[in-house]
Order: C-alpha cells, then sequence, then structure tokens
C-alpha cells in the first residue's frame, strides 16, 4: 500500500513539475485554430492533484492501518480517510478548474443546500455511519439484530452495512444462512439495534427448557441441569461473569449476578417447566444448547424413577 502511494505522490510531483515547465517556457501548439497549452496544463493539473490526494491516501492507511492492532479500528479508519481525502481532492480539483478557491469553498454552501435536497437519503446513511463511528452502537464483528434483520456485521461503509445473515428464512436456530443484508445506516437514526456482542461484555444470557411431569423430584433435576451446565461451560462462563460484573460497575444500572446456572421452575396446566439460564458466548450459543440438551436428556434417562416426562396429548 505504502509502495503504490509512493508512487502515486512522485508521478504528481512530476506532472507539477511539468506543468510548471509548460508555464515558464511556453505551449505553442494549436488545433483547429485552439491553443492547446490551456487544456493540456488543465488536465496535467487535475491528474496531479488526483494522484496527489491518492498517493497521500495510501501512505497515510498504510501507516496507521500497519500502527492498528484492532481489526475493527483499521475498518474504521479506511473509511473515516477515505472520506476526508476524497473530500479534499474534489475540493482541489474545482479550484483548479476555476482557479478561485475563495469562491470555490462558498459555492459549497450554496450547493449544499441542493443535494441536501435531492440526496435526503444519503446523507441520511452518512449521518448514520457518522453516528455509529463516534457512539459505536456496533462495530465490525458484532452480532446485531436491526429492524428485521440478525446477524453478524462484515463491514460498515459510508452508507450502507453489511450483515452475513442469520434466523433468515432459509435456517433458524442462529445458524447462518448465507446470505449478505445491505441496511441503510440511516437505519440507526430511527430504529432500534440490538447488539449481541458488544465491546463491554461479549456474552449474553440464554435459556433451555425442559419440561417433566408433576411426578418428578424437582429438586434432584434441578441439580442436575446445574451440574451438567457446571460441567459443560466451566471456567468460561466464570470468566464471563467476571466480565459481566465490571461492566455493570461502570453503569448505574443494579443487578443480582449469579455466581453459576441457576433453574427457574415454572408451573403449566400439564406439567412442569424448568428453564436452565447460562451465560455464553452469542456465536455459541446453539451449539451450546444442544450439547446441554443431550446431557441433560441422558442424565434424566438414566434415572426414570426420579424424572418422569408428561405424556399427555395437550403436551
Amino acid at each position: 500500500m505504502r509502495h503504490v502511494g509512493s508512487v502515486a505522490l512522485a508521478l504528481a510531483v512530476a506532472l507539477y513539475a511539468g506543468g510548471r515547465l509548460v508555464r515558464r517556457y511556453g505551449f505553442d501548439e494549436a488545433l483547429f485554430g485552439t491553443a492547446l497549452a490551456p487544456a493540456a496544463l488543465l488536465v496535467v493539473s487535475l491528474v496531479a492533484v488526483v494522484l496527489a490526494a491518492y498517493g497521500s491516501y495510501r501512505l497515510v492507511v498504510g501507516f496507521l492501518v500497519s500502527h492498528t492492532a484492532s481489526k475493527r479500528r483499521r475498518h474504521d479508519v479506511r473509511n473515516v480517510l477515505r472520506l476526508a481525502f476524497g473530500a479534499l481532492g474534489l475540493i482541489a480539483c474545482f479550484g483548479v478548474v476555476t482557479r478561485a478557491w475563495v469562491s470555490v469553498l462558498l459555492s459549497f454552501g450554496v450547493v449544499g443546500f441542493a443535494i441536501t435536497f435531492a440526496l435526503q437519503g444519503a446523507l441520511a446513511s452518512l449521518i448514520g455511519w457518522f453516528y455509529i463511528v463516534v457512539k459505536r452502537p456496533y462495530a465490525v464483528g458484532d452480532r446485531i439484530a436491526i429492524e428485521d434483520t440478525r446477524g453478524d456485521v462484515a463491514s460498515i461503509d459510508l452508507f450502507v452495512t453489511e450483515v452475513w445473515e442469520i434466523d433468515g428464512e432459509l435456517v433458524s436456530t442462529n445458524q447462518p444462512s448465507g446470505r449478505i443484508v445491505t441496511v441503510p445506516n440511516s437505519v440507526v437514526l430511527t430504529s432500534h439495534v440490538v447488539n449481541f456482542y458488544g465491546e463491554g461484555v461479549p456474552y449474553v444470557w440464554n435459556e433451555l427448557s425442559v419440561q417433566v411431569a408433576y411426578e418428578t423430584d424437582i429438586e434432584f433435576a434441578t441439580g442436575v441441569m446445574v451440574e451438567v451446565a457446571e460441567d459443560y461451560l466451566g471456567d468460561e462462563m466464570a470468566a464471563g461473569i467476571d466480565a459481566y460484573r465490571e461492566r455493570l460497575e461502570e453503569t448505574p444500572v443494579e443487578l443480582d449476578v449469579n455466581e453459576g446456572p441457576t433453574v427457574n421452575v415454572v408451573q403449566q396446566e400439564s406439567w412442569v417447566e424448568l428453564r436452565l439460564r447460562y451465560l455464553v458466548h452469542p456465536r455459541r450459543g446453539t451449539r451450546t444448547r444442544n450439547a446441554l440438551y443431550r446431557d441433560i436428556l441422558d442424565r434424566f434417562n438414566d434415572s426414570p424413577d426420579r424424572v418422569a416426562f408428561p405424556v399427555s396429548r395437550s403436551r
């Protein structure tokens, strides 16, 4: 990236120097009675400005990206610098064409009003991008739900966010469908955004339910479910709870966070529902739930005298 930027800057300097030589020594060629010098100088100047802006962008991006460890930050750096150097290059090109820099800057204010009405959607998406960069409702790699879309953020451009879809029309249970959904950035200004994997706490609380008969030894069944969850989740859930508590301490929210998995008992008409609650990484939610179900049911089936399942047709 830096090599390409250096070459572009070298070409820009060479073109600028060539333009200065033409202005100094003259260029008398004409075509159909029209002098070629002004047009040639204009083209050379525009190309030099474009190459200078592009070369500077590549050099600055290459330097900052190489010194930024986070993949998310590198993505933001590219977008911010692309917008900044693009705007500067556009202003410089207008200045070269009109040779009146002050007038160009003032005219941007007048043109801005017309653009506001003509490109309302695009400007709203650009404002949404600024909001995303500053407030960080989500970043590249986060799992989010926004309007009817759920998935992992693949990229955040100046106008749109690309999301790798999960829980779409093709699949369920938090599985990726393989489709990419493009969401305008303006949506974050008018809709609620759910982030399942924020920078503060990369874990979420999940539940799984098992229905048992009233004849079941509830204390034994709940103990089995907690034991299975503790064996499977191990130190990962403990680390997640520590991170969860640290994040809560930074906020005015007061919540009681349990040390480990818990089971809530809910009475239904024809059975008792046992709901196991545990902390897990959002991308491993389905895998963890499947494993816990298998182990819990195996343990229950090993003790048919203490755990019974409902057989009513209303179940």
